[in-house]
């Protein structure tokens, strides 16, 4: 019996969109997923999150370990009553016994959106290119957008009285991460002063320092990079990420010689950017190096909000990448469906 072909197998179809990074995205097109994630957020408080998802899976694939990716994704797949599957190394052959194209093609035939937590943003970038439904891109090397979507929409939830988002000077102290370039191409985008504070050697590239300049040309942010600690003074926003992240274990003792004890927070630091001025971490902290416990156990800390909205922002990034395939059946077609299928099973 010859079988129609999946619909799956339209590469390039112009109107899939993946999640890659912020700056494939309009300052609008991200105006609107933080608008969903606000309307998500509060139909989950009142336990009535429409099932936008339903019958639907991501195919979540992890190079890396993780907390608050794995956790966020498989819940918020559940709350919007889809699936989700976990797929480490172990489990499948990415890039080993096959190819990165294969993977793509193949995982995209059975689920409907992948997630990749990677080491190389090539990797997500080429399942991007070899798969017909959208990819998310969960970490990589030098990006961790679904972090930065979360962190945005904590800081537009804890605005100082009387300030709107394009007035706040944010601070992110320590290593060019990946989470330091993420947020320094989405504040920008979005009017703020972005100030990455840290020792010359670790500081952001000169190739994303033009990405932000180009941003604050465009949205009127603006961008500072020093090793001077004491432009944390009158921010509205520190930010701490790890000094050292996997496969830096060899330079462990030579960043933290060069980052302790001048750029860890303190209630000092704090003290020194003012009393109104929030702590924000995208965890896990190595508490008494980057930050003191006392900064992230503080009245002025809101790391545990912005981890609960990778929950916000995972559902909202579920529902915006897929809300357009969604077709809902007739009763006819159901009841059709149903008929035949029973009709056979009575048979056999």
């Amino acid at each position: 019996m010859r079988m129609p072909s999946s619909s799956a197998t339209n590469l390039n179809k112009p109107e899939l969109k993946h999640f890659l990074k912020t700056q494939d995205y309009t300052r609008k097109e991200l105006e609107d997923i933080f608008e969903l994630m606000g309307m998500l957020k509060e139909a989950r408080r009142a336990n009535a999150v429409p099932q936008l998802f339903k019958g639907k899976s991501v195919g979540m694939i992890f190079e890396q370990p993780s907390t608050r990716t794995r956790i966020s994704f498989e819940t918020a797949a559940t709350i919007l009553g889809g699936h989700a599957l976990f797929l480490s190394p172990k489990d499948i052959h990415l890039g080993a016994k096959e190819n990165l194209a294969d993977t793509g093609r193949v995982i995209s035939r059975m689920c409907d959106v992948i997630m990749a937590r990677v080491d190389d943003h090539k990797t997500v970038a080429g399942l991007a290119e070899n798969s017909t439904v959208p990819v998310i891109n969960g970490l990589c090397d030098w990006l961790h957008p679904t972090q930065v979507m979360a962190d945005v929409f904590t800081m537009m939830e804890h605005l100082p009285e009387g300030k709107k988002l394009d007035d706040l000077t944010v601070a992110f102290i320590g290593d060019a991460t990946n989470v330091c370039s993420s947020l320094m191409f989405i504040c920008t985008k979005f009017g703020i002063h972005f100030k990455h504070i840290g020792p010359e050697k670790y500081q952001a590239p000169q190739t994303w320092q033009d990405i932000a300049r180009e941003n604050c040309e465009t949205y009127g942010g603006r961008l500072t990079v020093t090793d001077d600690v004491n432009e944390v003074e009158d921010c509205d926003i520190l930010i701490a990420d790890s000094f050292y992240w996997f496969g830096q274990e060899a330079e462990k003792e030579e960043r933290l010689a060069a980052f302790m004890p001048e750029y860890v927070i303190t209630e000092e630091m704090m003290a020194k950017a003012g009393e109104n001025a929030i702590f924000m971490h995208c965890l896990p902290a190595n508490d008494q190096r980057e930050c003191t416990r006392e900064v992230m156990d503080g009245p002025r800390s809101i790391i545990f909000d912005e981890a609960e909205n990778r929950l916000t922002a995972q559902m909202a990034l579920l529902v915006y990448l897929t809300h357009k395939d969604i077709e809902q059946p007739s009763e006819e077609t159901l009841a059709y469906h149903q008929d035949r299928i029973d009709s056979l099973l009575q048979r056999i």
